[in-house]
């Protein structure tokens, strides 16, 4: 086995090493980084960070980010093929059924799982928790490091949340994932949050319900992979992102009533490196919102809907907020949306920045205002129209987007006058509406566009 290994992993490095000429740069010797050929659990993730320094100095020296966050994600799978390579030679499984864990739908699995946990955790090799087919209640829980070495999280069966609100500590999740470099979580599972019994009750319809919890939290996290995994009917937020570094989220699911109250499908703040892609998201709030100090985020084939749409903002309600950076959203499907692509901040607000925001390759099935800037967002009007938004909107993109707007008004660009929007691209932009009211129409205030291309309906004509 470690001979295959040893062949694995050499095949891998010349596989990213074949991806990296192709793409014009010069191919690094990671040996002068310090990777070593005789490859173990103990040693693999050095061996990536052999490749990551070399390539980031190379990157360097042809001043190129693009290809960094390119890097970043080869990375993140490669170290995941790795790991899986490994896992076949040297991983300790913990099955929390042999720490009395009962499919049965009523036992509370917390602490059985917490058990296995707290070994994986502890354990100098790489190692895999399995929670097997099969139904688990599961009561709110924190899965915490440091940890020695990568651990793998599969969940085969489903997890129910408690249905009660009262059982949950006002502002946390009800699975937490803390502090963990080197993780991944994956399995086909389903998270249950039974949050049918909530929405619009527990709180006000115009409130953020805070109290409520949320499904999943993944909360500073260094080289993560979420795959392969569905959330359904959370209490509240799906996923919230916090302080994270190079998470991936592929294939995932989340499925949530389109009148569900706040139940934002994956929310990022302050987090860097994160790339979503291949995910399907209904749910009742935004697919995807992107919150302040987000930088570096990639998002691909996702298809959205029902939902708000996929949002940057809302930004600059809170005092200290960090700047948002580089946003791509690519090659995504939104259907029967109330929203389509969208940056939003408030009016009175605090100071802040975003750009570098571009959306590509967008399909639009029946959304209402398919491409979005809003400096007046007040969506419960109880806000000071008069005091100009003070976030500062540059260098956004909107480019190929097409399809059916149910709204006749498709394109909207309401910017700050305070500090108006710098550096907007609008090109091959082709919508249509079908209402009695006419052609489709754009409405723009404090920005002067760049238009490319086709432009349907004209825009700030």
């Amino acid at each position: 086995m470690g001979l295959k290994l040893k062949i694995t992993v050499t095949s891998l490095l010349l596989l990213l090493a074949s991806a990296v000429d192709v793409s014009g740069n010069t191919i690094f010797d990671v040996t002068k980084h310090g990777a070593r050929t005789d490859v173990s659990g103990d040693t693999i993730f050095d061996v990536t960070k052999s490749i990551e320094k070399g390539f980031t100095k190379q990157c360097r020296r042809e001043d190129d980010e693009k290809m960094v966050l390119k890097f970043n994600i080869m990375v993140t799978s490669l170290l995941f093929l790795l790991a899986s390579a490994v896992h076949v030679s040297s991983d300790t499984v913990f099955d929390v059924t042999k720490y009395g864990a009962q499919a049965d739908g009523v036992t509370d699995l917390s602490q059985a799982l917490l058990k296995a946990w707290g070994e994986a955790c502890s354990s100098s090799v790489a190692s895999t928790i399995v929670i097997p087919g099969g139904t688990y209640a599961l009561g709110q829980t924190v899965i915490e490091g440091p940890c020695k070495a990568p651990i793998n999280f599969i969940v085969e069966g489903t997890l129910r949340a408690p249905v009660e609100a009262n059982r949950f500590k006002p502002g946390k999740g009800w699975i937490s994932f803390q502090r963990i470099d080197n993780f991944s979580l994956s399995g086909g599972g389903v998270f249950d949050g039974e949050g049918t019994t909530v929405w619009g009750k527990h709180c006000p319809v115009q409130d953020y319900c805070n109290e409520l919890p949320i499904n999943l939290r993944f909360d500073f996290i260094t080289n993560g992979m979420v795959k392969e995994i569905t959330s359904k009917d959370s209490k509240q937020f799906h996923m919230n992102v916090m302080g994270c570094k190079n998470l991936t989220f592929y294939n995932v699911a989340i499925s949530a009533p389109g009148d569900s109250i706040n139940t934002d499908g994956i929310h990022i703040g302050r987090s860097s490196g994160i790339n979503i892609s291949d995910s399907k998201i209904q749910t009742g709030d935004d697919c995807i919102s992107i919150g302040d100090g987000s930088q570096q985020i990639n998002i691909e084939r996702v298809t959205c809907g029902p939902g708000h749409g996929i949002s940057i903002g809302s930004l600059g309600k809170y005092k200290n907020e960090e700047p948002v950076v580089g946003i791509r959203v690519k090659n995504c499907t939104l259907t029967n949306t109330d929203n389509g692509v969208r940056v939003k901040t408030w009016p009175a607000s605090e100071q802040g920045s975003a750009s570098e925001m571009h959306f590509e390759d967008i399909v639009m099935d029946n959304v209402s205002y398919p491409i979005i800037i809003d400096q007046e967002y007040c969506p419960h009007n109880h806000c000071n129209l008069k005091s100009p938004s003070r976030v500062k909107l540059s260098n956004a993109s909107f480019r190929n987007i097409k399809g059916i707007t149910s709204t006749q008004v498709a394109i909207k660009l309401i910017c700050s006058q305070g500090v108006p929007c710098q550096q907007v691209e609008l090109s091959d932009i082709d919508l249509k509406y079908n209402g009695k009211e006419g052609p489709a129409i754009s409405q723009c205030k404090n920005v002067k566009p760049t238009l490319l291309g086709v432009q349907l309906p004209r825009t700030c004509a």
